[in-house]
């Protein structure tokens, strides 16, 4: 999957109930819920809105889900760790590490023909001694190598 909220770059890595996810959201000042939480703040919607570009990861496993904002990341760090990912899952025949910096390291392993597993271990940046960790399950390749395409072109 390559769109996030509004339409920004989206990575999610892993099943709809067992991911890591790297988004940018892009606010829409026509919507309605931005529309009220501008005038709640004293701003116009455009200026609540913002250029949509604050980074922030995602996880989920077994419905649970937390989240957290990267300050000051660079649409080149994201971009790194898909192009360090495909690389990994271009070339591997075994398990690899995709290793994100302070916040994320990926731990991927063959499951199945085609398919690799995931191992996220997430650690936010306002508490990097906590760690978040989501097991998914098989990824298909192809479908991945596809998703990190698009995400890729997205920040092109």
């Amino acid at each position: 999957m390559s769109a996030g909220a509004g339409g920004g770059p989206a990575l999610f890595i892993g099943t709809g109930t067992h991911y890591v996810a790297l988004v940018r959201p892009r606010l829409d000042p026509s919507d309605e819920g931005v529309r009220l939480a501008a005038a709640e703040a004293g701003v116009s919607a455009e200026e609540f809105a913002g250029p949509g570009d604050l980074w922030a990861v995602l996880v989920e496993q077994d419905g649970d889900g937390d989240g957290f904002e990267l300050p000051g990341v660079r649409d080149s760090e994201p971009a790194g760790f898909a192009e360090r990912l495909r690389a990994g899952l271009a070339g591997a025949s075994g398990p690899f590490t995709v290793d994100g910096g302070a916040v994320l390291r990926l731990d991927a392993r063959p499951a199945g023909e085609a398919a690799y597993a995931f191992t996220a271990r997430v650690s936010p940046p306002d508490d990097p001694e906590t760690e978040l960790t989501v097991e998914t399950g098989p990824v298909p390749v192809a479908r991945l190598l596809a998703d990190l395409d698009a995400f890729l072109g997205s920040l092109a």
